[in-house]
């Protein structure tokens, strides 16, 4: 009889735990997650994150928590404390991230350099300087006075070493290190990049040749690396800062962006204000069902445009409330717009879609392109992933 019971109670255990684990759990406001709301990895619903659903999701029945209710009010608190646990963990996530630039010594990198030093100060991440030679090496033609150390060798060191102190003379209060890498400048920059909270590099180089150079640097750096590229161009008001606004291009999305979550904490950070700007057309002769439904084309095209700013908007708006967001349709191309909202800007935000399958690199699109290379003020390239 006793091994009848000890063998029973050995078959019945695993048993119990399977009508354990598949047995249904209704929703329980006083039921912790197993992990931080907000935390990469985390899944939210419809309504909210899993684990803490909202007043009016359908999980919770008949049993929804009525309005100005103790459960009403704590559901309420935790949506807010994931909001804030989000902007913990991205500020979190780059906070010993440094700002690298890539400097070669030309009156354009050494911009790059100052804007860098004022960015790196506002958000509190060491500053690193990085000068990537390798082709030039090829067409020196000066005698070196020690073979050991070749005169190229001695000018990359000083191009590092002297825009380090200006860096310094800045900022003394961000920690500045410079480098001289003996590789090609985009892969040099673009490595970097992959430990980086962002990337900056000047819109021309030293030299014509090497300022067209440079340029394809600035360029290719902005279309492959998977951080934040900033191209520093523009008059000197715009690059120091001076007019207080950001614009950030919002394009064909169904929700907030990578460009667009930027945005937000750069305008939070700087206490700037934030210009979202979405363009729209009305081609003539075009016939959709939405269109006929409407009645004017104008007008639907305008309302559709609005509908996309507010999509794009609601969630980081949510996230930044101290953030003042002005919102702008303006009926022409992408290009146009933007362009001419840039003109009194600190900032032009602009988002690129990563390529799928085999495609290297950002698909920036002429939009982004002709940012790049127009703009009036300092542009900043945002990798959307997904």
């Amino acid at each position: 009889m006793e091994l009848t019971r000890t063998t029973s109670s050995v078959i019945t255990l695993p048993i119990l735990r399977c009508f354990i684990r598949a047995s249904p759990v209704g929703p329980s406001v006083g039921r912790r997650p197993a992990r931080p709301l907000g935390l990469p990895g985390v899944r939210c619903g419809p309504f909210g994150p899993h684990g803490h659903p909202g007043p009016n999701d359908p999980r919770w029945g008949r049993n929804a928590p009525r309005a100005g209710s103790r459960t009403a009010a704590r559901v309420k608190r935790r949506r807010h404390s994931a909001a804030a646990a989000r902007k913990v963990v991205e500020t979190v996530e780059t906070a010993d991230l440094p700002l690298v630039v890539g400097v070669d010594g030309s009156h354009y990198s050494l911009q790059a350099v100052d804007w860098a030093v004022a960015a790196a100060a506002r958000h509190g991440v060491p500053l690193r300087l990085i000068h990537a030679s390798l082709w030039e090496r090829y067409e020196g033609t000066a005698p070196a006075a020690d073979p050991a150390r070749p005169w190229e060798l001695i000018r990359d060191e000083e191009i590092a070493t002297s825009a380090a102190e200006r860096a310094r003379r800045c900022g003394p209060e961000v920690k500045v290190c410079a480098e001289v890498l003996p590789e090609d400048p985009v892969a040099a920059l673009l490595r970097a990049g992959r430990d980086a909270s962002g990337l900056v590099t000047g819109s021309r180089g030293r030299g014509e040749l090497a300022a067209l150079l440079l340029g394809s640097v600035s360029l290719a750096v902005a279309a492959r690396a998977s951080c934040p590229v900033t191209v520093v161009r523009g008059g000197e008001p715009n690059r120091r800062g001076a007019f207080g606004r950001i614009v950030l291009g919002v394009g064909e999305t169904a929700g907030p962006s990578a460009a667009t979550r930027f945005a937000f904490r750069e305008a939070e950070v700087s206490g700037r204000t934030l210009e979202a700007v979405r363009a729209w057309r009305a081609p003539a002769g075009e016939v959709t069902d939405e269109l006929l439904l409407e009645g004017d084309p104008v007008r639907a095209h305008w309302a559709g445009a609005e509908r996309t700013l507010e999509h794009a908007l609601r969630t980081p708006g949510r996230d930044h409330p101290e953030v003042t967001v002005h919102r702008e349709t303006v009926e022409g191309t992408a290009r146009k717009a933007l362009l001419h909202a840039a003109a009194t800007a600190d900032l032009l935000v602009l988002g690129a879609r990563r390529g799928h399958g085999h495609a290297v690199g950002l698909e920036l699109g002429r939009v982004a392109h002709a940012a790049l290379h127009h703009a009036p003020c300092p542009v900043v390239i945002v990798p959307e992933r997904g």
